[in-house]
């Protein structure tokens, strides 16, 4: 059985075919400038910090204090799938007897201000979660992806070529 990870929650909510993609191990992101800055400003922002990337089975969590799980993103343009990754490591924990809110920091590329946005696992939204990660796993049988569906937001995908081209 495949490992859900907090990056296979964030690309499902996303897109499912680059969910699927990702789980079959077809990887365009090294080819990805977006991705390229994303890891740029991950590792400035843990820089000088003493609150360190933390590795737990199949997640890896920015940073971690007394009250919050923190994921750092370069862009709120999904919001909506930054959200979910964070309830999956909030879960995961959870379930090791480590519970946390949720804080996404969102630091614009362009601009100087961050944005941050505070999350809870409330029983509707684990309930949620749970139907997504079993969505995720039956995706992941599958023997073929889902078909690409052209979206304004695939312009900035890595697998924008794989898909579309």
């Amino acid at each position: 059985m495949v490992m859900i990870t907090g990056t296979m929650v964030n690309y499902f909510i996303h897109c499912p075919r680059q969910c699927w993609l990702f789980g079959h191990r077809i990887n365009l992101e090294d080819n990805s400038e977006d991705v390229r800055i994303g890891r740029v400003l991950h590792e400035l922002k843990q820089e000088g910090s003493k609150h360190k990337e933390i590795s737990v089975e199949n997640i890896k969590i920015d940073k971690i204090t007394k009250e919050y799980v923190i994921e750092i993103k370069k862009s709120d343009a999904d919001l909506e799938a930054s959200k979910y990754q964070l309830l999956f490591y909030m879960k995961v924990l959870k379930d090791k007897g480590i519970k946390r809110k949720g804080k996404l920091e969102v630091i614009e590329k362009n601009k100087q201000d961050h944005k941050i946005h505070i999350f809870e696992l409330t029983l509707d939204l684990e309930k949620e979660l749970e139907k997504v990660i079993e969505d995720i796993r039956l995706l992941l049988l599958q023997e073929q992806p889902p078909q690409g569906v052209y979206n304004k937001k695939c312009n900035r995908c890595a697998y924008y070529e794989y898909c579309f081209l």
